[in-house]
């Protein structure tokens, strides 16, 4: 190891002035590692906030964790007014449909067919202990939605009757010598007929609930930007699911076949 010295100057200086250097070489050195010490956290920084950014910029799960409202245990849809309709998925929930979620001044629906949900459109808020009467293009998809959800989709047929009723008509007292069922009532009085009323079924993610709805068709467009129509065919409920699951996650909507399937009527489908 060769080291210069400065002959101008003695022994003693010559080796304090490389002290010098030396420590100046170890506050360079200090100085370093602090700067690749900071540039190491900042490109930690830099990655976690790109990760962070895929992340953000991903196909987001639809179903958000929040508190659901009490008719998403139903079948339910909004019209085009604007107004909430629910309807029963089975014999338990329709039974609380009609003993426990319809009030007086509600509208009730039911599908002259078999295996059809007991629905009603809720009176608004500000109507409570008035006379609600909901327009007609409410009235029309409440009716359509009661006949998709029967038998009617899954016996392929078109169109069937519907009605609706005033609350109190609707009773779970039976004739002398009979008996009602777990979701089975009686109608009492006159009925307001909505003859030849067509299925309608389209599936959209409803941004309001962040989740998703299976109704009408003309309620649907009404609410959601993107949305699936379906008409009866060939592929059960479990081969639609997939094939919608698939779309949907292509928009970013990421629901569980199971989900799909929940949402459906029962009957066989196909893609408009």
């Amino acid at each position: 190891m060769e080291i210069e010295l400065d002959l101008s100057k003695s022994i003693d200086e010559n080796a304090s002035a490389y002290f010098e250097k030396a420590k100046e070489s170890r506050r360079k050195i200090e100085g370093l590692k602090k700067s690749l010490e900071i540039n190491a956290r900042i490109q930690k920084q830099r990655v976690a906030a790109e990760i962070q950014n895929k992340k953000d910029a991903s196909p987001k799960t639809a179903k958000a964790q929040r508190k659901k409202k009490w008719f998403e245990k139903y079948r339910w849809f909004f019209t085009s007014d604007n107004l909430l309709v629910v309807g029963g998925k089975d014999a338990h929930t329709n039974e609380e449909i009609v003993k426990n979620r319809m009030k007086k001044n509600d509208i009730y629906f039911h599908a002259e067919v078999f295996g059809a949900p007991h629905c009603f459109i809720q009176a608004p808020e500000e109507l409570k202990g008035s006379e609600f009467t909901a327009p007609e293009q409410s009235m029309q998809e409440a009716a359509s939605f009661a006949v998709t959800f029967s038998k009617a989709w899954e016996e392929t047929r078109a169109q069937a009757d519907a009605y609706s009723v005033k609350p109190e008509q609707v009773s779970k007292s039976a004739k002398s010598g009979e008996a009602l069922g777990t979701g089975a009532f009686m109608f009492y009085g006159e009925r307001n007929w909505f003859k030849k009323t067509p299925v309608s079924c389209a599936v959209c993610f409803f941004n309001r609930e962040q989740t998703l709805v299976c109704a009408p068709l003309s309620a649907v467009k009404k609410h959601c930007r993107f949305f699936i129509e379906l008409k009866q065919g060939r592929k059960t409920k479990e081969q639609m699911a997939r094939e919608l699951k698939a779309v949907f996650e292509k928009k970013g909507l990421n629901f569980t076949i199971d989900d799909f399937v929940s949402a459906l009527p029962n009957g066989l489908f196909e893609i408009v």
